[in-house]
């Protein structure tokens, strides 16, 4: 493998080198005056096909970089109000100057047609009208058709393959990365054109110093002060009665902006993860993170399908945010930002299972009923100051949980049927607050982090009756697993509290020259985690007593960890390099109280992370990364008592081992190509990575499917490497997008299960084939697909076992019969092949709406599921074991919403 990253970077030189050649110079007109703006194109004598293209600057001068065989190519220079000029000119690099003569450009016609997608410099814009269908009202219906994006399923926007890093409108970031309510309900009438941002420093006294490898979105509006929105409401057909409410007002100005979402359904919309951040901006902006709990204790929870969520959720949600932003001073530097949502959310999930365990010679059946209930509320108070001569940003962030869950769960083996009431109580608190501040000083900029974050987990879990359980255990290391005999009638109870502090400061000045930026830094991070469980049960005699400190943990984990660090950064117009050299002088210690052990580490270890790009030839970019990163266990690695994370399951630290240590290296190389002059792009790569443990994960799994996990002492490895494709094309005579992925994936790694080491072997196959067309009148398709071929193959997974195979699809097919009036028809296709057992799944939804142009209103009548399917069936593979299981559906509903835009 590692022979085929060399060459494929190989290749990647010969690209570099072979016959690239730059031609540059200045146009000016007949007086002698320069010519901005004009455009300047090399192509092959003969051909249709543009090489490169540059254009001219307000000096009139221009840089074309292109790559071609033949001995001779074709400039061409276009300019408004010139006469076009064509010279054939020989295959070398020369500096060429031109005079265009003047000459009137004749405007045919009054209206203006604009270019679908036009490229200046590192920006790219798109026409919205020129992928938009009469069925699109959003602007994330119109960004999935865009070539060049992807939009995935938890909304987060891809460009060529890469996540964004920031998401604007009108050139301001109301959202802080938590884009998806805009992107779900801005009306695609106010929207002007989506421009793509590639290599985006989102820090304006870094621009053209530190260099970005990430793109950015930014949504220009028709209008500079627009009052817009969306709203929808919904009612139902079904058990129970259905509802479906959307309140989605924006405001978009030019000191200030703000965005208020209501959305409550109980028809299996997951509008609540719309808050999530999604883009996380620049490691020079402080820290950045999607708040979440220590969920360590859950309940047994019933499978979900791979199906779209509004097939399976059971829900009743309410949802609701505010954003605001405003500048605070006169010259609209300053800029003031508060955020808030809170959610309500039950959710009730169902799933059936039989697993056949090819090491035991065992079977057993489950059966879940879960209700989840989530309450939550988050809020966030933003200074930001992002100009070019200074930077300031403090985000300051409070989040409480007042979760909870419940299970009725029922296994049934060769040897008794068992019924168990599960319950957990997950209340949590946490604060954050992140500085940074870059302060320039002469031709030095100094920049300062600091980042405290503080949290409190409490859970509860409660298992009744607890002889519901049959868990395995064993009172040191070296005894031989038995089972727990529980009093029949009696309840367990596992308790369990962690508060964390994490604190990270650091401050470092940068020198630039030349393209050259030169940062070293200093750091200090402190962190201190208090773990504090027990748990109570009542068993037969002869079984361990609960009360002993087997079952007890008392543990702090504190982490030290000064650093120095040199970071090089440099921007050309072809190369961008960014590099970070830090040493990390990491003291570790972990004081577990009621064993009276005291596990210390110090360790210095070198971290390096490198990126190179190189943009040649107008279109392309090729790039390689590498990168090496420690990481030494936490909390959750280091406590020595057994812990009963759900009611299956016990999982135990040996006191003895060391503190966890794991070192990752990876390198990945990448080329792509953008060209908005014939709407192609292209992106291919490679990526190896190598993982090295000290400790292995043991599970022992008793013949019900109960088990004990626990680590030992034993080095290990974990590799992947994988290769990926995305080719995406607009044709604009045909109104057609099509884009086509593929990636291959091979991963390796171990584990020891009933004493038995496994070395699991996967390899992963996916093909992608996504497809839209506006061209009739009458009629427009959206069409998804993808094709899937895994092989898990360890000791007990021989032959066809381990083998499965997954086709799904989504087609989206909307008729326009006469004006206003639009039939829909939704096809999701769903199958599966695991060694001699197929399963096909087709949903069909069907809808009709009515559109009153003159009011933007549209009233929709829609029935989901018309097959009325139930239940989803599939085969899951678990090192040693095969499980089959059926998954609860929605069943058939009918749906009838008024849809409208605020203005």
């Amino acid at each position: 493998m590692k022979k085929n990253i060399s060459l494929f970077l190989m290749l990647f030189m010969m690209v570099f080198t072979f016959a690239q050649k730059t031609i540059s110079g200045k146009i000016t007109d007949d007086e002698g005056a320069a010519i901005p703006s004009a455009s300047v194109t090399i192509e092959e004598p003969g051909k249709d096909a543009i090489l490169a293209y540059g254009i001219t600057n307000s000096k009139g001068e221009y840089k074309v970089t292109f790559t071609s065989s033949e001995s001779n190519v074709d400039l061409k220079v276009k300019a408004f109000n010139q006469k076009p000029l064509t010279k054939q000119i020989s295959n070398s690099e020369q500096t060429l100057n031109f005079k265009m003569q003047s000459e009137a450009t004749e405007i045919k016609e009054v209206q203006l047609k604009t270019k679908m997608i036009t490229a200046r410099g590192d920006t790219i814009s798109y026409d919205l009208k020129a992928f938009n269908s009469k069925n699109d009202r959003t602007l994330a219906d119109v960004m999935k058709k865009i070539p060049g994006i992807e939009v995935n399923t938890d909304g987060t926007i891809l460009y060529q393959g890469n996540a964004i890093n920031k998401f604007y409108v009108n050139g301001k970031d109301l959202m802080e990365g938590g884009y998806g309510t805009i992107n779900n309900s801005l009306p695609k009438d106010a929207v002007q054109k989506v421009e793509v941002l590639e290599n985006h420093q989102p820090v304006k006294i870094l621009q053209d110093k530190v260099p970005s490898d990430q793109a950015a979105i930014n949504i220009k509006l028709k209008n500079s002060v627009t009052m817009t929105g969306r709203g929808e409401v919904g009612t139902g057909f079904g058990e129970p009665w259905l509802w479906n409410v959307k309140l989605t007002p924006m405001f978009f100005g030019q000191k200030s902006q703000w965005v208020v979402n209501y959305k409550t359904n109980n028809m299996g919309e997951q509008v609540e993860n719309e808050g999530n951040i999604l883009a996380f901006g620049s490691g020079w902006e402080g820290r950045r993170s999607n708040i979440s709990q220590n969920n360590w204790l859950s309940v047994e929870n019933a499978v979900t399908p791979d199906l779209p969520v509004k097939r399976y959720l059971f829900n009743s949600v309410h949802y609701l945010s505010a954003n605001y932003l405003t500048n605070i001073d006169k010259k609209k530097e300053w800029e003031l930002k508060v955020n808030a949502n809170y959610t309500n959310n039950a959710v009730e999930r169902e799933s059936s299972s039989n697993t056949n365990d090819f090491q035991q010679k065992t079977q057993y059946g489950t059966r879940f009923l879960n209700n989840f209930y989530t309450d939550k509320l988050k809020g966030e108070i933003i200074f930001t100051k992002n100009a070019k001569k200074g930077f300031f940003k403090n985000t300051t962030t409070f989040s409480q949980y007042w979760n909870g869950d419940r299970t009725n769960a029922y296994r049934k083996d060769s040897v008794s049927e068992r019924n168990g009431l599960e319950a957990v109580q997950s209340p949590t608190s946490s604060f954050q607050n992140s500085l940074s501040t870059i302060i320039p000083w002469k031709e030095k900029m100094i920049n300062l982090k600091s980042y405290i974050s503080y949290q409190d987990d409490n859970q509860t879990l409660e298992i009744s009756p607890a002889n519901y359980m049959q868990i395995p255990y064993r009172n040191s290391i070296k005894d031989s697993m038995k089972t727990i005999d529980f009093v029949p009638g009696s309840f367990a109870l596992q308790r369990f509290r962690i508060k964390t502090l994490d604190t990270s400061h650091s401050a470092n000045i940068s020198f630039t020259k030349k393209g050259w930026t030169f940062t070293p830094q200093v750091g200090f991070d402190y962190s201190t985690d208090k773990l504090d469980t027990n748990f109570d049960g009542i068993t037969t005699s002869g079984q361990p007593d609960f009360n002993s400190p087997t079952y007890e943990n008392s543990l702090k984990f504190t982490e030290i960890t000064p650093s120095a660090s040199l970071g090089v950064n440099y921007k050309s117009e072809a190369w961008s390099l960014f590099a970070s050299f830090p040493v990390n002088f990491n003291n570790i210690k972990a004081d577990d109280v009621i064993r009276n052990v005291s596990k210390t580490l110090n360790k210095t270890t070198f971290t390096p992370n490198i990126f190179v790009q190189y943009s040649f030839a107008s279109f392309f970019k090729a790039s390689v990364n590498g990168n090496i990163s420690n990481n030494f266990g936490d909390i959750k690695t280091a406590y020595g008592g057994y812990i009963m994370t759900n009611p299956g399951s016990f999982s135990v630290m040996n006191p003895n081992n060391p503190i966890p240590q794991t070192t990752t290296k990876s390198l990945g190389a990448r080329l792509e190509y953008r060209n908005p002059l014939n709407n192609l792009f292209f992106n291919v790569g490679s990526r190896i990575g190598d993982t090295k443990n000290n400790l292995i994960s043991s599970i022992f799994v008793n013949p019900f499917g109960f088990r004990v996990t626990e680590y030992l002492e034993r080095e290990n490895k974990r590799t992947s490497n994988s290769y990926y494709a995305e080719i995406g094309k607009y044709f604009p005579k045909f109104k057609t997008n099509a884009s086509f992925t593929f990636n291959n994936t091979l991963s390796k790694s171990q584990l020891i299960r009933n004493t038995a080491f496994i070395d699991n072997k996967t390899i992963a196959n996916t093909v992608g084939f996504k497809f839209n067309n506006n061209y009739f009148s009458w009629m427009s398709v959206d069409f998804n697909a993808s094709q899937t071929w895994n092989k898990q193959s360890n000791i007990f997974m021989t032959g066809n076992l381990g083998k499965s195979e997954g086709y799904t699809h989504n087609l989206n097919v909307f008729f326009y019969p006469i004006e206003n009036h639009t039939i829909g028809f939704y096809w999701d296709q769903i199958n599966s092949k695991s060694g001699d057992a197929k399963y096909n799944n087709g949903f069909f939804d069907l809808s009709y709406q009515f559109s009153w142009a003159k009011k933007k209103v549209d009233f929709e009548l829609k029935w989901m599921n018309i097959a009325n399917r139930k239940v989803f069936e599939k085969i899951d593979f678990d090192n040693a074991a095969i499980t089959s299981t059926s998954m609860q559906l929605r069943p058939s509903q009918v749906m009838f919403t008024v849809k409208f835009n605020f203005k």
